[in-house]
């Protein structure tokens, strides 16, 4: 597995699933409005955006011992719960 292309954490405005779109959008250099269908799938196609912003704010009172991995679009997603997100590109054959 390659190293992450993009990096974003979370910030008292700015939750997980938010986080996530922003390093999207700079990955594939479009601005964040435009990671929306039809172009690309909503967030919660491949994760429950509310859940994953809760379980991130949980385990950040708890010392952020999480790592939470998924595909969304043609990326594997890390959230950890120090908020931290990466995103590296799938390799498909």
């Amino acid at each position: 597995m390659s190293a992450p292309d993009e990096q974003s954490s979370v910030t008292n405005d700015v939750t997980p699933s938010r986080a996530i779109i922003d390093a999207v959008a700079r990955a594939e250099g479009v601005g964040i409005t435009e990671v929306e269908p039809p172009a690309y799938a909503p967030l919660y196609a491949a994760v429950n955006p509310e859940s994953l912003d809760q379980l991130i704010a949980s385990s950040s009172a708890t010392n952020g011992v999480l790592r939470l991995v998924f595909e969304y679009e043609d990326y594997e997603v890390t959230v950890t719960g120090d908020g931290s997100v990466s995103l590296t590109p799938l390799e498909r054959a």
